[in-house]
């Protein structure tokens, strides 16, 4: 559990920081404290960042699932 937590955690700060680099480095808090007057996509901003980092975390779980079944199986 407290590897998924990492990964997560660690996905989130990279998407974070990859999308939004400038703001995290010219003003960190006022990016913050703008985040719920933001959003993207249609999903509300302090949920957005959440929601993409779920999507891409469960596109980087299945392999690893898939990955351990099979090494479990053999």
């Amino acid at each position: 559990m407290k590897k998924e937590l990492g990964i997560f955690i660690g996905l989130f700060l990279f998407l974070a920081i990859g999308m939004h680099f400038k703001e995290w480095i010219d003003h960190p808090v006022d990016h913050l404290l703008n985040m719920q007057n933001g959003g993207a996509f249609g999903i509300p901003g302090l949920i957005h960042p959440l929601a993409f980092t779920l999507v891409l975390y469960i596109v980087v779980a299945i392999p690893r699932i898939i990955g351990k079944v099979i090494s479990k199986s053999k």
